[in-house]
């Protein structure tokens, strides 16, 4: 086999395995906007249930699927199911571009099926209206939750994405515990929503933003910019915070 065949076969097994990696992208955040936006949407809604599941149901619904996910998925891809950790682990040389645009239009494909499909779910409710922010739309200003303005809005997700990002980095280290990495980031998203969900329903991940507000249209169409830009700033930073000060601190 002459050297032109072997790299043909090396590119054929690159593509095949970026697909791999992006299909376990697509499942994952499919999963994580189907089960958090769907909690939000349906279990948190009190009329629905004895008493609706609340901020903590909705924060640990979340926290929870990311966890699960973690193990599931995580040996395929390393479970990032949000375009803000692809772009952090490029800019801290830990992916590959090719592999980081498979895996970030695998999410927001992923997100956008999710919506639509609680969307079908959604409006098979008696009464059932799209209304400002539906399927768990993240927003902000009068009308949304507690009605913080865009300043708070953008600081807050900016800077829990990068403390988001400073746990991811911290516990998927190779000095640090892989076998617990799944609980801590998803505890650690948990504690994210726990602040975040009266300000813009929590975000801090693009695709999680994306395909709610794809079906929601209006003010969460309009607003999504920030949803894309404080996510990816804060995962940037936490890229250059960590290859900067942290990746070579080790505690004797």
């Amino acid at each position: 086999m002459g050297s032109k065949d072997w790299k043909n076969k090396a590119f054929l097994l690159t593509k095949k395995r970026i697909m791999k990696k992006s299909l376990a992208e697509l499942i994952g955040t499919f999963s994580l906007v189907f089960f958090g936006c769907g909690a939000a949407g349906i279990s948190g809604i009190s009329a629905t249930g004895p008493a609706g599941i609340g901020l903590l149901g909705i924060s640990f619904a979340f926290g929870l699927t990311v966890v699960v996910m973690a193990y599931a998925i995580g040996p395929i891809s390393g479970c990032h199911i949000n375009p803000a950790i692809t772009v952090s682990m490029l800019v801290a040389g830990k992916i590959r571009t090719g592999e980081a645009l498979g895996y970030i239009i695998a999410q927001f494909v992923g997100a956008t099926l999710a919506a639509g499909v609680l969307y079908l779910i959604e409006s098979g409710a008696p009464g059932f209206m799209m209304k400002e922010w539906a399927l768990g739309a993240n927003g902000w200003g009068p009308g949304y939750l507690a009605a913080y303005n865009a300043t708070s809005a953008f600081i807050a997700e900016a800077v829990l994405t990068f403390l988001f990002l400073l746990v991811i980095f911290k516990t998927t280290a190779k000095w640090g515990n892989s076998s617990m990495a799944g609980l801590a980031i998803g505890f650690t998203l948990v504690l994210i929503h726990l602040v975040a969900i009266p300000i813009t329903g929590t975000s801090v991940n693009p695709a999680r933003s994306f395909g709610p507000a794809v079906f929601a249209g209006g003010l969460a169409m309009q607003q999504l910019w920030l949803f894309i830009v404080a996510p990816i700033l804060g995962g940037v930073l936490a890229a250059l915070v960590w290859k900067g000060v942290f990746e070579d601190a080790v505690v004797a």
